[in-house]
């Protein structure tokens, strides 16, 4: 919440990235930005999706640059999770300051 505290609104969302990325580094953090996660059906790889950032193998994050979450967003996130090979995770969507998480 600091980088939307800091920035404020109406920035686009690859500007919040890029502090949030400036964040977690200055708080030591292990993570990758834009990390392409493989989507699968069945067995086979179908094709992928980036996730704005995994923390720790862990944690997907996602930024919205919107002033509300619809239920779209945060099917988009989960959705993700169901189709790739991690079978476990915690998923955050961050939306002018906003904070939704699920498991």
């Amino acid at each position: 919440m600091m980088v939307h505290s800091a920035l404020g609104n109406g920035f686009q969302e690859v500007i919040y990235q890029r502090a949030l990325e400036v964040e977690m580094a200055d708080e030591g953090l292990s993570f990758t930005r834009e990390h392409e996660m493989p989507i699968y059906y069945k067995s086979p790889q179908i094709g992928s999706r980036r996730v704005d950032f995994l923390v720790d193998d862990v944690v997907s994050v996602e930024l919205k640059a919107i002033a509300r979450l619809e239920d779209v967003h945060l099917a988009q996130q989960s959705i993700t999770w169901r189709h790739t090979t991690w079978r476990w995770g915690y998923s955050s969507i961050l939306a002018q300051g906003v904070l939704n998480s699920s498991e």
